[in-house]
């Protein structure tokens, strides 16, 4: 373990860099990222405040670092990790290294949802996702919401890149998916369509098992896909001035709203059983 007192022998951009790598380690093991049982938490945070009492006490550490790192060396317990995380992110800015959305923690671990258990019937059709980082968020969301399966165009991107992989989390590996032309949209019907021009989100009728087209960043749900969604097609109200969201917000809302309407409807027929 890197001794607190030798950043005092680094040249200032070098201390910079280093204690921010020492405190992302730091923070992993408090999240329990790394290999274990979490119990190494406690220890973590403890070294990670003598980290920032050593950066507070240099001479050459930049004032908004020193001030960042008082506030975790004198933190109550409870905040320490919210002021840990401060430090940290404060440290790559100071080093001129911005971070990426696929380069934060996850703050929710593996065995977050209360059952872990899909929804029966619930798939979405991926057409045309140009973007990795896309496609990974949308596996993120398809997978905590509770989808049973998202099928991918031959044009989209790849799961297995690196930007996706990174924004899904490991969902890639925790949801069932395959590559699929249009023609898959009749074997898993009915089909519908996230997209513009369609019936209001609040009011649209889901069917309670089929699966959702969702287009391109670019050009939308194709006319080929659209003349295959007899069941329709829905679209998110939208009041702002620029009237637009990104694919994976948007397939996230969407996702939202038709796994609450099927749990609830699963629940409401378990109970009439139940009654019986």
């Amino acid at each position: 373990m890197f001794a607190p007192e030798r950043l005092a022998k680094l040249s200032p951009a070098h201390r910079l860099r280093k204690a921010a790598l020492l405190l992302t380690e730091c923070e992993r093991r408090i999240l329990g990222r790394t290999a274990g049982d979490g119990s190494e938490g406690e220890g973590a945070l403890l070294r990670a405040r003598a980290l920032a009492q050593a950066l507070a006490t240099l001479p050459e550490t930049p004032p908004g670092i020193r001030s960042l790192a008082e506030s975790l060396w004198s933190s109550e317990a409870a905040e320490g990790l919210r002021a840990l995380d401060a430090l940290r992110h404060g440290l790559f800015r100071e080093g001129g290294q911005d971070r990426a959305d696929w380069d934060l923690l996850d703050p929710e671990g593996e065995g977050g949802g209360a059952e872990g258990r899909p929804l029966p019937g619930l798939r979405a059709y991926f057409e045309d996702i140009r973007s990795p980082f896309n496609i990974g968020s949308m596996f993120r969301s398809a997978e905590a919401l509770g989808f049973e399966e998202v099928l991918l165009s031959p044009a989209s991107a790849d799961p297995a890149h690196p930007r996706a992989f990174r924004s899904a989390m490991g969902t890639v590996d925790l949801l069932p998916w395959r590559r699929a032309g249009l023609e898959a949209l009749d074997e898993v019907g009915p089909a519908f369509a996230l997209e513009l021009g369609g019936e209001e989100l609040g009011s649209f009728v889901f069917p309670e098992r089929g699966i959702v087209v969702v287009g391109s960043e670019e050009l939308g749900v194709s006319r080929e896909a659209m003349a295959r969604c007899g069941a329709g097609r829905v679209s998110i109200p939208l009041r702002g001035a620029k009237a637009s969201l990104n694919v994976g917000v948007a397939f996230g809302i969407l996702a939202s709203a038709w796994a609450t309407k099927t749990a609830q409807a699963l629940a409401a027929r378990n109970r009439e059983r139940f009654r019986e």
